[in-house]
């Protein structure tokens, strides 16, 4: 493979292959509730990332049950990743979180991965999932929503945070030695290259081990529908995104995991959702250009460790 895929990652780290389970709690967002904003995300609709997700009325056990009885059947799984999915999942009362994530300790689970916000992270809970970890021999990964290193971008998209939290985040996580993902959205209509050029090299300077690639796509009913039914947003072409991902990739550390290159859309509900093709075709158009053009990740990742005195080393 022209780039570090997770299925490589999780069969080297884990033997065999791993199948995430989604959780999903009932839970917010604190740009949401009015804590940091109201509104959320002007992408984001009424249920999250939760469309696929089983209902948060179920307890966490049971959840993670039943997902193991379908995919267990369905691929001959035995090892799973709990994956706290939807909303912010530190965004609670740690005693409350604590109690969730214990719930994760089941047979055949060997790791669980909590997606949240940046401005959601603190020691209280990275210390409750450390003696999570230490007791039951269970791996932890923290997901961060970033979506762009451009602080003007996060402003226009209503994050409620600018690049500062996840920095921040990022280095509050690393001594506690779980692996960190960043949730990124390539194809923004108000970033240019030199963005994701620089998104790429924070995210490599910080030694994020972990990211995750989105096609942005518009969901009815959001204020971001809105722009895009008014003509103010311009979402390029299905060739745009496909250079750009393999531009993204070419300045990404090469050691970096890359979970996916585009993600699954909620179509029915969407009034763009990645170019109007399945997400693999434009994976595979992604994986034929990169061997057309002979690059990999990490081509151009020639900018660390100082760069400038390499002539008199």
């Amino acid at each position: 493979m022209r780039y570090n895929t997770y299925a490589n990652y999780l069969k080297e780290k884990y033997g065999e292959r791993v199948y995430k389970l989604p959780v999903n709690l009932p839970g917010t967002c604190p740009n949401r509730d009015g804590c940091v904003g109201v509104g959320g995300c002007t992408f984001c609709g009424e249920e999250g990332a939760a469309f696929e997700n089983l209902p948060n009325t179920l307890s966490v056990g049971e959840q993670l049950r039943q997902n193991m009885a379908y995919i267990g059947k369905k691929y001959k799984a035995k090892k799973y990743i709990a994956y706290f999915q939807n909303y912010s999942n530190t965004y609670m009362p740690p005693e409350q979180f604590r109690a969730y994530i214990q719930e994760a300790a089941m047979n055949g689970v060997v790791e669980v991965a909590v997606s949240t916000r940046p401005d959601c992270i603190s020691r209280e809970y990275l210390e409750i999932l450390k003696e999570f970890s230490e007791r039951h021999a269970i791996a932890v990964s923290v997901e961060l929503g970033l979506q762009t290193a451009n602080y003007h971008t996060l402003e226009r998209l209503n994050r409620g945070h600018t690049l500062a939290e996840f920095i921040d985040a990022v280095m509050q996580i690393k001594p506690y030695g779980f692996s960190v993902c960043a949730h990124l959205i390539l194809n923004l209509p108000w970033d240019d290259r030199t963005d994701l050029v620089e998104t790429a090299k924070i995210l490599s300077a910080l030694r994020v081990e972990q990211v995750k690639l989105h096609c942005l796509y518009i969901l009815k009913g959001t204020p971001l529908a809105q722009q895009y039914e008014c003509g103010e947003i311009d979402m390029g072409s299905y060739y745009d995104y496909v250079e750009t991902v393999i531009t993204f990739l070419e300045y990404l550390h090469p050691d970096i995991v890359v979970q996916r290159l585009i993600g699954r859309a909620r179509e029915d509900d969407a009034l763009f959702a990645n170019y109007g093709t399945s997400w693999w075709k434009i994976k595979d158009s992604i994986d034929a250009q990169m061997d057309l053009l002979d690059t990999r990740q990490g081509a151009r990742c020639d900018y660390l460790g100082g760069r400038a005195v390499r002539r008199f080393l």
